[in-house]
């Protein structure tokens, strides 16, 4: 029922910045939580940071905090992570997810709803 693509992944430096989209279809998105996960090669799938429908309420991981700023625009459908002073251990394919309602959920296993990813790779 919800759909979700991720787009404005890319190679970049270490110190520069990336802005990740993700753009919603179906469902009501204004009344769905989002979240940001991220998975390196070998590694499992970890919380980035998360935003609850309307904006009322966010949620950064430690690992990204002060450098990355997760926001949406629910007239557009879409989520948005901003990602500053990106550095290699920043690598990793970056997924959004969405569930109904609002908590503080940082397992994968609490998302219902899942995009197919894209690639950040930071270079050193």
């Amino acid at each position: 029922q919800v759909q979700l693509v991720e787009s404005g992944g890319g190679l970049v430096q270490t110190g520069g910045s990336l802005r990740l989209s993700c753009a919603a279809s179906g469902g009501t998105f204004s009344t769905y939580s989002m979240a940001w996960f991220r998975q390196a090669p070998g590694k499992e799938r970890e919380f980035v940071a998360a935003i609850s429908g309307g904006s009322t309420y966010t949620f950064h991981a430690d690992s990204v905090k002060g450098r990355a700023t997760i926001s949406r625009d629910d007239a557009k459908k879409t989520l948005y992570l901003q990602m500053n002073n990106l550095k290699p251990e920043d690598t990793a394919v970056y997924y959004c997810a969405a569930e109904p309602g609002w908590r503080r959920r940082i397992n994968p296993a609490e998302y219902a709803y899942w995009g197919r990813g894209t690639q950040v790779t930071v270079s050193s």
